[in-house]
């Protein structure tokens, strides 16, 4: 893991840890690990898995996923325009 995803991770799970403070370290992964769907070894947990979960922990669940909303388009037919590079940004 990188220094600035550690950064990243630590900012995130500094303010959702101190909510549920009854809880020690492990199980507050744990519980993360839990609510995003992982199934298998706490070690095995990626930290895009927990960043992305305490990211959309508290959204609405039909919000964009973050870094998948720069790429959405509505319209079909204006998704393939501009993949063809006839529509330019």
């Amino acid at each position: 893991m990188k220094y600035h995803r550690v950064d990243e991770l630590i900012e995130l799970l500094h303010p959702a840890w101190r909510k549920e403070s009854d809880l020690n370290l492990l199980e507050f992964l744990q519980k993360l690990a839990d609510e995003a769907g992982f199934q298998g070894d706490l070690t095995q947990i990626t930290d895009d898995t927990l960043i992305y979960h305490l990211k959309m922990r508290d959204a609405d669940k039909a919000e964009m996923i973050p870094g998948l909303q720069k790429d959405y388009e509505e319209d079909f037919k204006t998704a393939i325009l501009r993949a063809r590079g006839i529509i330019k940004e």
